[in-house]
């Protein structure tokens, strides 16, 4: 079982930046892929960027140059750098990660980018 704990959400005027962290802990033998998705209000969620265990990262073209994910494997956790953040980026980024072909999800941090 793999639980997953966001943070670093919050309210950000369109141009500024945040910074996302998930933690995973648990009893878990190896996590592969972790990654964030974004799910704006009133619609899917979506993926935005996830890099695999040992390769290189992708991303939602709606974020290419503006967003970096990137992970530290000792502490099994992710993180988001997001900059140049526009209106539409607003929604709940949920944390993803895979382990033994199964999905975990965390519960989700609320980024508003409004002025």
């Amino acid at each position: 079982q793999v639980q997953l704990v966001e943070s670093g959400g919050g309210l950000v005027q369109p141009g500024g930046s945040l910074r996302l962290s998930c933690a995973a802990s648990g009893r878990f033998f190896v996590i592969s892929d972790m990654g964030w998705y974004h799910q704006a209000p009133g619609k899917q969620r979506e993926l935005v960027a996830a890099i695999p265990r040992g390769g290189s990262p992708n991303y939602a073209d709606s974020v290419k140059g503006r967003f970096t994910v990137s992970r530290d494997y000792a502490k099994n956790t992710v993180y988001l750098q997001m900059n140049s953040l526009k209106s539409e980026d607003t929604g709940v980024y949920y944390c993803n990660a895979q382990e033994r072909g199964r999905d975990y999800w965390g519960k989700g941090t609320l980024v508003t980018v409004s002025s």
